[in-house]
């Protein structure tokens, strides 16, 4: 089983990728950072499925699952994404996605979701995180939640946030910065905080679903 990971974000990348590996027999995975980079993939391997996000730096909206769509018709491809918006689910599934789960469900969910599909079905989850995001008031108390904690953010947490997404390390961090190794642990646990959540992954998810629903207007 080969499975394509579209992804700009190298730490969200690395993350499916191990999860994949490890918890599918015999899965090898195959990963790109753009569309351009993912249409070149799809060329020149035979692909089982592709998990496509939608914010890609060389793609705007949907733009990247219609390319995608375009260029391999029968490969079936499920939108994953840092976003539990209801609203995404009908458009996606309109344009031919098999599937749309979040970044966020865990890893059996995932691995039900990627059989379900090669079998020939289709997975929209629609509560990813225990919460019914199809409610109005419960998905906009999330965007307010996360609005406040990127708001709170200072400048150079913010740049940490972002580095984070691009995968690098502490101590990487600390260089490009000028500043130490442990002035960095103590933004990443800031930032960690203020996002309620336990891990950095989570923390740029979060961060990057906050940014596509402002680019979406919500």
């Amino acid at each position: 089983m080969l499975i394509l990971v579209v992804d700009d974000h190298p730490l969200v990348c690395a993350a499916l990728e191990m999860t994949l590996v490890n918890g599918l027999s015999d899965c090898a995975v195959k990963s790109a950072q753009s569309v351009a980079e993912a249409l070149s993939v799809i060329e020149t391997h035979d692909l089982d499925l592709a998990l496509l996000d939608l914010k890609l730096p060389d793609a705007s909206g949907l733009d990247g699952l219609e390319r995608l769509r375009k260029a391999a018709p029968r490969l079936p491809i499920i939108v994953i994404s840092a976003l539990d918006d209801t609203r995404l689910m009908p458009m996606v599934r309109s344009m031919g996605a098999s599937g749309f789960i979040s970044k966020t469900a865990k890893p059996r969910d995932i691995f039900e979701a990627i059989h379900v599909v090669l079998d020939g079905g289709a997975v929209f989850q629609q509560n990813t995180n225990g919460m019914d995001m199809s409610c109005p008031e419960a998905r906009r108390a999330e965007e307010i939640h996360l609005a406040a904690a990127m708001h709170s953010l200072t400048p150079q947490q913010r740049v940490v946030l972002r580095m984070l997404g691009e995968g690098l390390l502490n101590k990487q961090i600390a260089y490009e910065l000028s500043i130490s190794e442990s002035t960095v642990k103590g933004h990443v646990s800031a930032i960690l905080r203020k996002f309620e959540v336990p891990s950095r992954m989570q923390a740029v998810l979060l961060a990057q679903r906050t940014m596509f629903d402002q680019a979406l207007g919500a």
